[in-house]
């Protein structure tokens, strides 16, 4: 196999049409800041980046760093971005994610399908048990940021929720950094060792470009909420500060 072959994935090909007509009718009856299409537009590109271009070939069946870099991607980065392009008066119409639940079940999702059984049969079942484990993926992403971008807590609320976000994920790719074996037995029988990554180098890179992936969305996300809060603090200082004064 070609590891440089494009993926006409079925999964992408039907999920990125329907998000991006369904986006277009609701842009069409709201009014839509460019800004919020322009992260609609970007995280359907990630999404098609990650599933139909030789990414994806690699991922299936190659490397385990390519593979992680696209779950990060269905997991973290695309869903952030679609929920950043809701505008607020959709988002207020639409039921309320309860911010404890939402984590819950992104990081026990995280965590189950990178179990290794379960993440080398999702591997040797492409058309189906891969499919479900993206599409869960993608849906639990969009759960756990839809509190920060929607719900009603504040600020601090909101940094502390993306720091216990990265605090209970990031130990998947920290623990595949360190165990000195490979974990995951479908990356033990590819088709050639490409780029000269033998399996156990391959799962190190994997690890820790994961960790770092996730640092790099979760760190910039929370020093925007809590220097937000601090200037919300700030604010709230000065006001109790003029009333006294009064």
């Amino acid at each position: 196999m070609d590891p440089y072959a494009w993926s006409w994935n079925p999964e992408a090909l039907t999920l990125v049409p329907a998000l991006t007509v369904g986006y277009v009718v609701l842009a069409r009856r709201r009014a839509v800041q460019p800004w919020r299409v322009a992260c609609f537009v970007a995280g359907m590109a990630l999404l098609l980046a990650v599933t139909i271009t030789p990414l994806e070939t690699i991922a299936l069946e190659y490397l385990l760093s390519v593979h992680l870099l696209q779950n990060v991607v269905l997991a973290e980065w695309a869903p952030a971005l679609v929920v950043v392009a809701v505008p607020p008066a959709l988002a207020a119409t639409l039921p309320r994610v309860p911010a404890a639940p939402a984590l819950l079940l992104w990081v026990v999702n995280y965590m189950v399908w990178h179990l290794p059984w379960i993440y080398d049969a999702a591997l040797r079942h492409p058309h189906t048990l891969l499919h479900l484990e993206h599409a869960l993926y993608f849906l639990t992403g969009v759960l756990l940021w839809w509190p920060v971008v929607h719900g009603p807590h504040g600020s601090g609320f909101k940094a502390g929720y993306l720091f216990a976000a990265f605090a209970l994920a990031s130990p998947i790719g920290l623990l595949l950094a360190l165990i000195p074996e490979p974990v995951y037995d479908f990356y033990l029988d590819t088709p050639e060792e490409l780029w000269g990554l033998d399996p156990l180098l391959d799962q190190q890179i994997a690890g820790v470009t994961m960790a770092l992936e996730q640092a790099l969305v979760f760190s910039a996300a929370f020093a925007l909420y809590f220097a937000r809060f601090l200037r919300e603090q700030d604010a709230e200082g000065r006001r109790a500060d003029g009333a006294e004064g009064a």
